[in-house]
């Protein structure tokens, strides 16, 4: 005696070795033995072999004609056997009767399980809705082998083309272009990046990554809605006696912070610290703070920005040389000799700029010799012209830079350091719609810590740690960078509370000088602004209060988006890099070992994997041979070919924090070739690396 029987919604089939009133005892035709319970037990029978019946049983389903058995099937409740019997005839065999069985079982969107054996046929409406969406699903299965085809050819379907992005990084994975990607990856045995490449769905390196910037953080474009910039209505006092300058690269046009300095040689000099005041105007949920706040940050990039305001917002409130203008400012008095400071206080008024300096045309004029020496410089250029009229105040800030950064890095415990340079990207030819790709790219050099940045950089830091300071003392909240200390590890953080910053050496530090570009600053600047005009009573009428959620959320936000827009930025000065390379002819480059196996090139913004460095110590310099570049994955292959120094000489600045420059490619995508078309669980990474990222300055 032989039975079939169901066994974890499957159908087996096997020779009765005993039988109980709950179970069975059924030999396979494998040989194994098992239990089977009477309630799954079907049907039994003693011929033909189980083998047989089954094969027979399989072919007749396939012929079952669903819609003519759903007919044949009464409205109630009823046995396949029954079935059987109405539709091929009442006489109808087991190989027929198991047949229906099988058909029965796996047309689930005719027929619905109704216990042992037994079925009830599924309504016509719904019926109609399943067989609706497999024909639906035929359809979408149809274009995907369509698109499947038109990808192996080389040809790109318009719909995989417009979801590329989505595709390779956010994929939906039940998505038809998803699964035709997939599925002609590995058709053609092509990784998913080079079959989109190679059926042109990528254009160009360039706007591969650029599109995917935008994807990522501008989904709907870079341009802004109908704005105007609120007039500042406030009656501002006119700044006695200021005549304030800045000092930016040529091509800045927010221009956040100017000085001024008073008192020369009266023993007691006034620092003025001068920032554009945006906030005056700008209210907070008022419609340019909604895009701002969206924004967070102007996003820069060789050739290119994307400004956190509209231009026209950014030229009413900047600080134009020739104008009045609008300003947060704080000064600092402070013994001339001694440059002890000795008091402060902050202003909301308006400042005279009397000058924008820029410094491609001073860093030649403005050198360390100019400030070493008391001695006239001939007016022979207009830098020269500038230095001659600012002489005296550059001079004294200067002297003061350096005081007050070796102070800091007292506090610090070890000296801030500039050995590398700062390299500037200019683009030959970029048209109105931005950079394409093809530019010719011209890589330039600044020496970090020059006389100029330093000046700034300082003005800078006094007023972020004086501003944070008056936050915390009026009980009112801003938004804070700190770090607990400068060990291995140890990074910066954001929050609302005013704590140390180990690196920079200062007791707190919120950043409020550059409100034109970078949305804390514009907070802080409301907040600064309440703590000048309100005194004690500030903590009441600032816009935002002690534990302000929206404001924990602006941190939170701020923080991702500052990150994102920094990796942006390193990846596509590692993209003109690797760029420039190819225009300049370049196969051999010097280089200083960082770590085993990694280098940083000696004059040009490159680190790199090569073959040939492990092994030899830290700052060893070498020669090495580039190879192949990949400016989708932004990597580059090299080899060590010579050793340039006996032995390797310590950098005066030997940080470990160099080492976390990250490298280029391998590019991570979230196109999984390991899982099935049809499977949607979760996305698991190519094994790769993003392009290279910055960190976010502090």
């Amino acid at each position: 005696m032989f039975v079939l029987f169901e066994d974890a919604g499957k159908f087996q089939t096997g020779r009765i070795l005993s039988e109980a009133d709950t179970s069975l005892q059924v030999e396979l035709d494998s040989g194994k033995r098992v239990k089977v319970k009477a309630a799954n037990a079907l049907v039994k029978f003693e011929k033909p072999q189980p083998s047989l019946l089954m094969a027979s049983a399989q072919a007749l389903a396939a012929d079952i004609e669903l819609d003519m058995a759903w007919e044949f099937a009464p409205e109630d409740e009823f046995g396949f056997a029954d079935l059987a019997r109405d539709y091929f005839s009442a006489q109808a065999p087991l190989e027929q009767q198991v047949a229906m069985l099988l058909a029965l079982y796996e047309s689930p969107h005719y027929f619905r399980r109704a216990g042992k054996g037994r079925f009830k046929k599924a309504p016509a409406d719904i019926l109609a809705q399943a067989l609706a969406a497999i024909e639906k699903k035929k359809q979408i299965q149809a274009q995907i082998d369509q698109w499947v085809q038109e990808l192996a050819s080389g040809q790109c379907p318009a719909p995989v083309r417009e979801q590329l992005y989505k595709i390779l990084f956010r994929p939906d994975k039940n998505a038809p272009e998803y699964k035709a990607v997939v599925e002609a990856a590995k058709t053609t045995h092509t990784a998913p990046l080079a079959l989109l490449k190679n059926a042109g769905a990528i254009q160009n390196a360039y706007q591969f990554h650029w599109q995917r910037f935008l994807f990522d953080n501008f989904p709907k474009g870079t341009g802004f809605p109908a704005l105007s910039a609120p007039p500042i209505t406030a009656d501002l006092p006119l700044a006695e006696g200021v005549r304030a300058f800045s000092v930016d690269d040529s091509a800045t046009t927010e221009i956040d912070d100017a000085l001024s300095i008073q008192g020369l040689g009266s023993g007691t000099v006034t620092l003025g610290i001068h920032i554009a005041a945006p906030g005056l105007a700008i209210a907070p949920d008022s419609p340019i703070d909604q895009v701002a706040r969206h924004r967070l940050s102007t996003v820069y990039m060789p050739g290119h920005k994307v400004t956190m305001l509209p231009d026209a917002v950014v030229q009413t409130y900047t600080l134009q040389e020739g104008r009045d203008c609008p300003a947060l400012s704080l000064y600092v008095t402070l013994d001339e000799a001694t440059l002890a400071f000795t008091a402060s206080t902050t202003r909301v008024e308006r400042v005279p700029i009397v000058a924008n300096l820029r410094h491609d045309q001073l860093d030649d004029v403005l050198t360390d010799a100019f400030f070493e020496s008391t001695d006239p410089v001939p007016d022979t250029t207009v830098g020269t012209h500038i230095a001659l009229t600012w002489a005296n105040e550059l001079r004294f800030l200067f002297r003061l830079a350096r005081h007050l950064k070796a102070q800091r890095e007292v506090v610090r415990g070890k000296p801030e350091n500039f050995n590398r340079p700062d390299y500037s990207f200019k683009l030959e030819g970029v048209g109105e719609t931005g950079p394409q790709g093809n530019e010719t790219v011209v890589i330039g050099t600044r020496r970090r810590g020059s006389p100029l940045d330093l000046i700034v950089a300082e003005a800078m830091i006094v007023a972020n740690s004086t501003w944070g300071q008056l936050l915390a003392d009026s009980g009112v909240p801003g938004i804070y960078r700190s770090q607990a200390s400068m060990a291995p590890g140890v990074k910066v953080r954001m929050g609302t509370k005013a704590q140390p910053h180990a690196g920079i050496g200062v007791k707190c530090y919120a950043w409020s000088t550059s409100p034109l570009r970078r949305y804390t600053d514009l907070v802080n600047q409301w907040q600064i602004m309440a703590c000048a005009r309100h005194g004690a009573t500030a903590a009441l009428v600032a816009p935002f209060k002690q534990k302000d959620t929206t404001l924990f959320a602006i941190v939170s936000s701020f923080d991702a988006a500052y990150t994102s827009y920094n990796q942006f930025q390193a990846g596509m000065e590692r993209y003109w890099t690797l760029k420039h390379l190819g225009q300049a002819g370049i196969t051999e480059i010097e280089a200083s070992v960082i770590k085993d196996g990694v280098v940083r090139a000696d004059n040009l913004p490159l680190v790199m994997n090569v073959l040939g460095a492990d092994g030899l110590p830290r700052n060893a310099r070498v020669r090495v041979r580039l190879g192949a570049v990949d400016e989708i994955s932004l990597d580059i292959g090299g080899t060590v070919i010579e050793r340039l120094d006996a032995e390797a000489v310590p950098a005066a600045d030997d940080d470990d924090s160099a080492d976390t420059e990250e490298l280029g490619g391998p590019l991570t995508i979230a196109v999984d070739m390991d899982e099935s078309a049809a499977d949607a669980g979760t996305p698991a990474p190519n094994p790769a690396a993003p392009p290279a990222a910055a960190s976010a300055s502090d």
